[in-house]
């Protein structure tokens, strides 16, 4: 029997199930980088050359340690794949079951003449099966139950054996400690960027090459800057980008990480994700490295909790959820959005807010934005103007450079949007401008007046809030935690109500008409 390993672009991990199950030298490595992948979406420059690059850097890993690979570069995953099992003599194929559904249904729709082994996955803390377990036994399935659940399974800033364990500090959640404003002039340290080597530059001059086809074949061009391109490429750069943090950033994490800073793209945040979502860091291995280098130098607990708690506890409980909740799950639609993207997203700049245009320019810079950034800007602003959510979320998944359709969907359809009706989080995280005035320095110098709702210089964030919830009252009163909002919303007198929402509406006629 002649075996071959199919790694996919998200499973750069010498330890990944289908290969720690063989031995080197009786099975073949594949690997392919297909172009096909934008005919689906266009995605932004620098995560096509992270990807790529990050590829073929594996592929060389690999043959250092005694592996034959094969890294084929094609314009169609089906052909190429089909020839290479042709050429190789390979009787059987094993792949490690796939984060995203849609490559496990693309790879059994190639028809292969030989079987396909669908190895169970080992890049995530928690097996589907086990969260499934977990998830049986709860009406409501929120983070903070599986979070706890997860602590304690995996013994993570604990105290005590046993089922007598209890959290350190004495508390599992030191959230509230973490959203501190940012004061005048902040500044986080400076990020660990790399230089490209040879293989990354020759994949930037590759996706240089597409993008110029793409112009001559009349297409719109890839979304993003090329260059300056900085993110870590192998499983040695990305170790060092999360020694860096631990030594420049764990301590200053906590307080502002909500805080939203222009100029500042990235403040004390770990930029992680993008390594963890291709397996060139384990999620196992970051948190104990993170609890170890954090108790040693005694930072503060909360900003310790607080950067774990991303990692063991919303990345694990997102990607089980992206699996329980199944393959009808990014088409659900509960407000009933159908609002096209406006140009600006696609052009990621222009809309004339500069919160919103801050953050596309940092985007388009790198491929990266915080989580609040996309939260409780991008994905607010696409909740309260009703934006269509499956259009969003793709636009998310093809823009950032940590995207995935398991991380996308479940924070955009859930999280950001609401359109899942309550699935994921209890309430729609609505916001008007002043929580952007609060925590972040976006509002200074903006064309819009953040203080009025409604009139020719009112904040847009707040003319669609409140036209958000007027709109979507008869819902969201039934909803016990937006009582509070719901309250002020009565109180609003009949003659403003109708001021804003000819504010919102001619807002929402500005995007149509400049919708891509």
């Amino acid at each position: 029997m002649s075996v071959g390993i199919w790694v996919l672009g998200d499973q750069l991990n010498s330890a990944q199930a289908a290969l720690a199950g063989c031995d080197p030298s009786t099975a073949r490595v594949l690997l392919v980088e297909s172009t096909s992948v934008l005919e689906r979406r266009a995605y932004h420059r620098q995560k096509l050359v992270l990807v790529w690059s990050a590829m073929r850097h594996f592929a060389a890993e690999l043959r250092e340690l005694g592996w034959q690979v094969d890294l084929l570069e094609t314009d169609r995953f089906s052909t190429a794949v089909a020839a290479w099992v042709a050429e190789h003599g390979i009787t059987l194929l094993q792949v490690m079951e796939p984060a995203d559904r849609g490559f496990r249904q693309a790879i059994d729709a190639l028809d292969l003449p030989i079987p396909v082994q669908w190895i169970e996955s080992n890049a995530f803390l928690w097996s589907r099966e086990a969260f499934a377990a977990w998830a049986e036994g709860y009406k409501q399935l929120r983070l903070e139950f599986f979070y706890r659940e997860g602590r304690r399974r995996f013994g993570v800033l604990m105290e005590g054996e046993g089922k007598a364990a209890q959290p350190l500090g004495g508390q599992w959640n030191f959230d509230a400690d973490n959203r501190k404003a940012p004061p005048k002039g902040l500044q986080g340290p400076a990020p660990l960027w790399f230089e490209p080597d040879g293989i990354t530059q020759a994949v930037i001059d590759k996706v240089e090459q597409l993008d110029q086809q793409r112009r001559e074949a009349g297409l719109a061009p890839l979304p993003g800057d090329l260059e300056p391109f900085g993110w870590a490429v192998t499983r040695q750069q990305a170790l060092a980008v999360l020694e860096h943090f631990i030594a420049t950033r764990l301590a200053g994490f906590g307080p502002y990480q909500d805080a939203m800073v222009s100029g500042e793209p990235t403040l004390w945040h770990a930029l992680l994700s993008p390594y963890l979502n291709l397996g060139l860091l384990h999620p196992l291995e970051v948190i104990r490295r993170l609890e170890q280098a954090g108790l040693e130098q005694q930072v503060p607990l909360a900003g310790l909790e607080g950067v774990i708690r991303q990692i063991l506890g919303w990345r694990e409980y997102t990607h089980g959820l992206y699996h329980w909740f199944g393959s009808d799950y990014p088409r659900l639609n509960h407000f009933h959005a159908a609002v096209p993207l406006p140009v600006w997203f696609d052009q990621l700049g222009g809309s004339g807010l500069r919160c919103l245009d801050t953050v596309f320019t940092e985007l388009r810079r790198s491929g990266y934005a915080h989580h609040i950034q996309r939260l409780m800007v991008l994905a607010n602003y696409g909740l309260i103007a009703g934006l269509d959510p499956q259009a969003l979320t793709a636009w998310f998944h093809r823009m950032f450079i940590d995207g995935h359709d398991w991380v996308m969907q479940t924070n955009v359809i859930g999280m950001g949007l609401f359109a899942d009706g309550g699935r994921l989080a209890s309430k729609p995280y609505a916001a008007s401008g002043n929580y952007i005035k609060r925590m972040s320095t976006y509002c200074q110098g903006c064309r819009y007046d953040v203080k009025q709702r409604h009139g020719a210089k009112a904040c847009p964030f707040n003319s669609l809030y409140w036209d958000f919830l007027d709109r979507n009252r008869e819902e969201l009163r039934r909803n016990p935690r937006m009582a509070l909002v719901m309250k002020q919303l009565e109180k609003l007198p009949d003659a403003e109500l109708e001021l804003i929402r000819a504010a919102a509406e001619q807002h929402r006629s500005a995007m149509v008409t400049t919708a891509a």
